[in-house]
């Protein structure tokens, strides 16, 4: 789906209001003159499928911020990739370490995207205080993702990382506000098995479990259905991955 190209727009769970705009729902952070504002200093970019976006330890020379399509985020080179995150619109993108890129980026699906040059971002950031705590609350949300990996990292189970993975790409389409009568995975299967560090092919066991177990049905590589959702929660943990 094709996203209306209305200026720059940041995503994230109400840090400071319980259940604004309802319980696990992200909002717009961004009012209409920030985003006007965001607007002046911006370009919309374009990545076909598999482009790389900018390298680990590239010169950081811009932010993006997502309209449509999906980013993944990853460190390493081609073959021992770590696969750090999925980013989705809404999302920002290239905050940098020292003047430069931290990870390496590149399109999972075709992306249409915000650049903003981050010279003229952070004049914007200093004299806009608002703008500047909602690029703050942006981080605190990254945080909380990263903090989520690591936990699911550390499970042992195959079967268990792909549930949490599962119930996590669930709650961030409940949280965007689009419907979970199927989990929908944009990305392949070999960056999914990267981001649970896993290989390709304990991925597909797992899968073939949880489908043997009656948990889920996979309609194809992208659509997946709970077939029971008691289940699949008790695997996950979903109240500590999704909150």
């Amino acid at each position: 789906m094709t996203r209306l190209m209305t200026g720059p727009a940041i995503h994230a769970v109400n840090p400071w209001v319980p259940d604004d705009p309802g319980p696990g729902k992200r909002h717009q952070l961004l009012s209409d003159a920030e985003r006007a504002e965001l607007t002046k200093i911006a370009t919309v970019v374009r990545f076909e499928k598999g482009q790389r976006i900018y390298g680990e330890g590239d010169t950081a020379e811009a932010t993006f911020n997502i309209i449509d399509g999906i980013v993944t985020a990853y460190r390493g080179a081609p073959g021992a990739e770590q696969v750090l995150s999925f980013l989705s619109p809404g999302d920002l993108f290239g905050l940098s370490e020292e003047g430069r890129y931290a990870n390496a980026t590149r399109a999972a699906t075709a992306v249409t995207a915000y650049k903003m040059p981050l010279p003229a971002l952070r004049r914007l950031l200093n004299r806009n205080a608002d703008l500047d705590v909602d690029f703050i609350v942006k981080l605190c949300e990254e945080l909380r993702e990263a903090q989520r990996h690591a936990v699911l990292l550390a499970q042992k189970k195959a079967t268990t990382r792909l549930a949490m993975f599962l119930a996590l790409q669930e709650h961030v389409q409940a949280a965007s506000g689009e419907p979970i009568f199927e989990i929908h995975l944009p990305m392949d299967r070999s960056s999914i098995a990267a981001y649970l560090g896993l290989t390709p092919a304990a991925l597909s066991r797992a899968f073939r479990t949880l489908s043997a177990e009656r948990i889920i049905s996979p309609r194809n590589l992208h659509y997946v259905t709970v077939i029971n959702r008691e289940a699949l929660n008790a695997m996950a943990d979903a109240r500590s991955v999704a909150t």
